[in-house]
């Protein structure tokens, strides 16, 4: 099955969200190169899991339990927006989370740490607090999103859980991927625990 941890957040601040991205949309320089994202897929990713065996999902589920149980519950919310390269050649267009970011980035390390104890090949990277809004065929300015976006601030929540999603992807051209929660913990740590 192939899986990734994520945090997502509630329905109201996707729907704020979205009401924000359908003006971006909207825009005239934004075209039909994008491939939008469903606003119930967008989630912050805090690791990529591939492929996992079900040999393997016990363990892992287990030390995912650990590593939020580890974790205080984060306020957060999404600011402003940006383009993975640039803005000016970008293959994703993406909105920014900001809000407890230091133990947003320890949790994404634990649940990535957890992933490689439990025998899956998951990379370190640099994390970036982001929910993914457009994928792009080519390198493509995304400036002027980019500048939509750049005075968005949606409302806070408070993210309480960290969830194990199953994606099944799209057959043939226009299908989109599938996602489904195939388990979730609570971020149950206090703000005084070590990170």
């Amino acid at each position: 099955m192939r899986l990734f941890v994520a945090v997502v957040p509630p329905p109201a601040v996707l729907a704020d969200l979205g009401a924000a991205v359908d003006g971006v949309r909207e825009r005239p320089d934004v075209d039909a190169r994008y491939r939008w994202s469903l606003p119930d897929q967008w989630h912050l990713t805090l690791a990529f899991l591939g492929e996992v065996p079900d040999a393997t999902r016990t363990d892992l589920e287990d030390r995912l339990a650990r590593a939020a149980t580890r974790c205080p519950p984060l306020r957060l919310w999404v600011e402003g927006g940006g383009g993975f390269g640039s803005a000016r050649r970008a293959r994703v267009l993406w909105a920014g989370v900001q809000g407890d970011l230091k133990p947003l980035r320890t949790l994404a390390g634990s649940v990535a740490a957890a992933a490689r104890r439990a025998g899956l090949d998951v990379r370190e990277g640099r994390f970036r607090a982001h929910l993914t809004l457009a994928r792009l065929r080519e390198p493509t300015d995304v400036s002027a999103a980019v500048e939509s976006l750049a005075t968005y601030v949606g409302p806070f929540w408070v993210a309480e859980r960290v969830e194990l999603v199953a994606s099944f992807l799209g057959q043939g051209e226009g299908r989109r991927s599938r996602y489904e929660t195939v388990a979730s913990w609570p971020l149950s740590g206090s703000p005084g625990d070590p990170e």
